[in-house]
This record gives C-alpha cells, structure tokens and sequence, in this order.
C-alpha cells in the first residue's frame, strides 16, 4: 500500500506546510494532495509544492469541474506533468450545487454526465491525435451555439501532453464509482471502511466492463482519505473527526440532496445519518457532531493512543494486500502520526 497526505486547502490566511509535506517525502509518501472550495485554489499551492520537492507526486483532490473548461484543466495539468516531470496527478471532482450554483455562478448540470465529458476531452488533448471534436450536454468544441462567431476549429494542443498522465475522480455514490470504474485512474471515496470494499465492488467492475480493454483493480487506485488524530484522550481525538463528518453528513447538500448523508446509511448508520442532518439544518451543530456515532468515526479514521492506532492500521494493511486501497491519503499534521503511519505501511 502507498501512503499520501493530504494538504487540503487553505484556512482564511494561506498557509502551506511544505515542511511537513517534505517530512512525508523524506519517510516514502508517495503523494500529497491539495483541495478548494471557494476560497483558496487546488493548482496554485500544487504548483508551490512541485517547486519545492523532489519525488513526492502532488494531485489535486479535487479540482472542481465546473470551474474551469475541460480544455484550461488540460493546459493546467500538462504544465505542470512536464515541469515536475511527471510527478503531477490530475483530480476531479463534480463539487456540489450549492457551491457551483453559488460560487461559480454556473449550472450543475448532470454531474455524471459531465465527469464523462470533461474525462474524454482531456484524454483527447493529452492523446493529440486530431483537433479536438466534442459534441456533447455540457460541452461543445468547437462552439457553434448562440452567439458563436463561427469561426471557431478544432484545434490540437501546442504543448504534446503525455496520455500517461494519471486522472483521477471523487465518487461516494454507487453511479459515481461506476463511472469512476469506466473512464478514470482511481477515484477518492472520501472516507472509506478499509473493510467495506463491497460498498464499491458491483458499481467498480460494472465501470471496469464498460471500459473494456481487460480494465480491472489491478489497474485503478483507491484512495481514501483517513483523518489521523494522535493522543491518549480518545474522546478528544474523536471530536473533530465528529465535526468535520457533522457538517458533511449534515449540512453539506439540501436535505433531498446530500451524497455524504447518503454514504452514511451505507456505512450502515442510516438512523444516525438522519438525526445528524436534522440536527445540523436546525442550526445545532454542536448536537449534530455528539450525534456522529464512536463507531463510525473509527470504522473511517484513526484516532486515539499510538497502540490503538496501530491496530487498527492492520485493516488497512490487509485492504491494501487485495489491492482494496492503493493509497492511504492521511489527514492531520502531527509528525509523530506521519512516523506511525510510516513505520507500519511503507
């Protein structure tokens, strides 16, 4: 199993932890991943960290699709494969309607749909066989809807990106992991129950059929993020694993409409997934994240005294033995949690 960290983005002032981050390259993590939502972008600080490391590859978890054209994600993502050589993995994710609708200014749309889309008109770019063609609901290349001059062509990218540029796809839902399993490299399933795989397997091997060629777990990494809180006072270590799937669970999404609260039930929480979202939506966030159950919180994190930590680390060893996880995506910046980490997976 490869092991990365997660870098996330920025709180109201930027802030980076390259040292941190150059910690986990000196002990063999393999990756390191920014984030945005709508504050600080996931290209910048990955640029910076490119800079200024040596071998660790630096992703992008996720940038967000409807943001940007398929084709300046490409110019993105093929700048900086080339300028790191090659240590650049491109991340994408659909973001959710109240952040594109609120933030970008633009329609949702069908997110499925749109993962499709955006995934074919990069891999055309990268390939460079021909001008790029797209006839599609969310895109058109060239463009000849209203207000089109009519003068646009298909046009093939100067820079001659490499096809091997790995994609990979955020997806909790079971058509999500399906189409993750048909046109992406890997996919982030946000949290995951190292021994839950059959959550994913069905949707995953309908993705594999779909995309032909023999494409199977041998060839797509999952890669979950797994929230590491080191200290003796387990409840505390909890908390803010509790906080943070509080306001996921909770609040982010409408109530109809919330893939995180969704995931909960098939974690098996369903009654809990309930009385969080209520909680949240009734302004109680406090009460919601007591609501998260112990139980969860350790199926998908780890948190708690060193032994225990290490423990639990057995299930992901074990996971990553039936290639059920590539890579541990470890969040939290405590350097004796790095070590641990380290010491029983790479």
């Amino acid at each position: 199993m490869k092991c990365g960290l997660i870098a996330g983005y920025s709180p109201a002032n930027i802030s980076i932890p390259i040292d941190f981050i150059k910690r986990a390259e000196s002990l063999g993590f393999s990756s390191v991943w920014t984030a945005e939502a709508y504050g600080s972008d996931a290209v910048s600080p990955a640029a910076w960290i490119l800079a200024q490391t040596e071998k660790i590859n630096v992703g992008t978890a996720i940038m967000q699709m409807p943001a940007r054209t398929p084709a300046a994600t490409a110019m993105t993502a093929m700048t900086l494969y080339a300028l790191s050589g090659g240590r650049f993995i491109l991340g994408l994710g659909p973001s959710g309607p109240q952040v594109v609708e609120g933030w970008h200014g633009v329609a949702y749309g069908r997110p499925l749909t749109r993962t499709r889309e955006y995934v074919s008109i990069i891999r055309k770019i990268l390939e460079r066989k021909e001008g790029v063609v797209h006839d599609g609901f969310h895109y058109q290349m060239p463009f000849t809807g209203e207000g089109a001059t009519g003068l646009g062509k298909p046009l093939k990218s100067i820079l001659h990106g490499d096809p091997a540029l790995k994609i990979y796809t955020a997806s909790i839902s079971t058509a999500g992991m399906k189409c993750a399993g048909e046109v992406s490299d890997g996919v982030f399933p946000v949290w995951m129950n190292p021994e839950r795989y059959d959550l994913f397997e069905g949707s995953l091997n309908e993705g594999f059929a779909k995309a032909g060629g023999g494409k199977s777990l041998d060839h797509f990494a999952i890669c979950p993020f797994v929230t590491t809180i080191l200290g003796d006072d387990l409840e505390q270590c909890r908390m803010p694993v509790k906080q943070n799937m509080a306001l996921y669970i909770g609040g982010m999404g409408a109530r109809d409409k919330n893939f995180y609260n969704d995931y909960a039930k098939r974690l098996g929480y369903e009654e809990a997934a309930v009385e969080i979202q209520n909680l949240f939506l009734a302004g109680k966030k406090s009460e919601a994240a007591a609501a998260v159950p112990d139980a969860l919180v350790d199926d998908v994190a780890l948190v708690g005294p060193e032994d225990r930590i290490r423990d639990r680390l057995q299930a992901w060893k074990e996971a990553g033995a039936k290639r059920h996880v590539d890579t541990l995506l470890m969040g939290g910046g405590q350097p004796r949690a790095l070590e641990i980490i380290a010491e029983e997976l790479l």
